[in-house]
């Protein structure tokens, strides 16, 4: 029997309609988001002409069935566009993912019929979610919640406050988690989506940060904020579970995040070495070189295997908890150290700011701290490992 003849389809390889796809995104990251991203850096926000071209492409909505206005696409297309996007700007490969992996999923995943009708067209068309779980005091322990949600019948009153929520400048919707019950612990955790609009709600201070700095981060104020109690998502005491598999989906994208983001920062290192002179040839015919890039392929090669096969796990219905920690874990500790390397083969020019590559190093920063730092992602492998 021939190989071929076998029909075993190679992890990386794309379908017709994958490769269209990812090759449209990468299009329109270079053409729309590149000539902004060195001022949208800057400026520490994300230009809403270029949201809006993200909600008419469809990329905003990726995964909702057709119905409801959305792509009915596949996770792992939704995986391709934050790694499209991600190759040219970490902080447009973000937005995207919050939307399709947190947000929309959740949805999809955990509301009632009801809620879908009334979010999923929107949050396909014009309306960005975030995803609100962290506190002052609930990071990597993200069930020690402070927020809390008083039961009135037919509605909460939830007051405290949400730290680092992405999107939160440009959202209109949160999936947002307080506790209906403490002395019941994790167990009175319970999901709510919050409209920004709602009495009793307001964004509050914008985070200045090291990296991805056109991504908003905002801190969430909740001073009695009325949520009606059709607006729970899942079941009232169940919000940990909901918190904990949207996470596990979540970090193959932010993986996918981190992918992208070593393969920009490879291909600007690869394009430097062929064009930079040094005792009279260019630095890509040095080995040194060369084994630096040879070695930044093969890490980011290596990524893409993991991220791949956590993203088509998911959508197989198959168990991915431990390959999407990897994937993560992995991904971020390659865009890093990637990142790192390309600065150095552009020497001296790659330390300032008229180079991309400076903004890669700092964006890649983040790969291990958000949606579960590096060490909570080896803990849930080791967990896995040992029963």
């Amino acid at each position: 029997m021939q190989i071929a003849e076998c029909g075993t389809t190679p992890l990386t390889q794309l379908s017709e309609e994958e490769r269209l796809f990812r090759d449209t995104v990468r299009k329109f990251a270079i053409d729309k988001v590149r000539p902004w991203s060195r001022e949208m850096d800057e400026q520490g926000k994300f230009r809403p002409e270029i949201i809006e071209e993200f909600f008419w492409l469809g990329l905003m909505g990726i995964e909702i069935p057709e119905e409801y206005g959305g792509q009915g696409g596949s996770f792992f297309q939704a995986v391709l566009a934050v790694e499209a996007l991600s190759s040219v700007d970490p902080s447009a490969g973000v937005v995207v993912d919050v939307q399709n992996t947190i947000v929309n999923n959740a949805i999809l995943r955990w509301g009632t019929p009801e809620q879908k009708r009334r979010y999923l067209p929107r949050l396909a068309a014009d309306m960005v979610g975030a995803y609100a779980l962290s506190e002052a005091g609930s990071g990597s322990d993200a069930f020690a919640l402070a927020t809390r949600a008083e039961d009135h019948g037919d509605h909460f009153l939830l007051t405290g406050q949400k730290l680092w929520i992405t999107n939160a400048q440009e959202a209109g919707l949160f999936v947002l988690f307080a506790n209906a019950n403490p002395a019941a612990g994790h167990r009175g955790i319970t999901a709510f989506l919050v409209e920004r609009g709602f009495s009793g709600f307001r964004v509050g201070k914008k985070e200045d940060k090291l990296g991805i700095r056109a991504s908003s981060t905002c801190e969430l104020i909740l001073d009695a904020c009325r949520v009606p109690r059709e607006n729970v998502l899942g079941d009232v005491g169940k919000g940990y579970k909901v918190a904990i598999e949207t996470l596990n989906e979540g970090r193959i994208a932010i993986g996918a995040q981190m992918l992208g983001l070593a393969e920009g920062a490879f291909q600007h290192a690869l394009d430097y070495s062929k064009q930079r002179k040094q005792f009279g040839k260019v630095i890509a015919e040095f080995q040194a070189i060369q084994f630096q890039l040879a070695r930044m392929a093969t890490d980011i090669e290596a990524a893409r295997l993991l991220v791949y096969n956590a993203a088509r796990l998911k959508d197989a219905g198959q168990p991915f908890v431990t390959e999407a920690a990897m994937a993560k874990y992995f991904s971020s500790l390659t865009a890093e150290r990637i990142a790192s390397q390309s600065v150095e083969i552009h020497g001296g020019v790659g330390f300032t700011k008229d180079y991309p590559v400076e903004k890669l190093y700092r964006d890649a920063k983040i790969g291990a701290i958000y949606e579960g730092t590096s060490n909570m992602q080896l803990s849930t492998i080791a967990k896995q490992l040992l029963g």
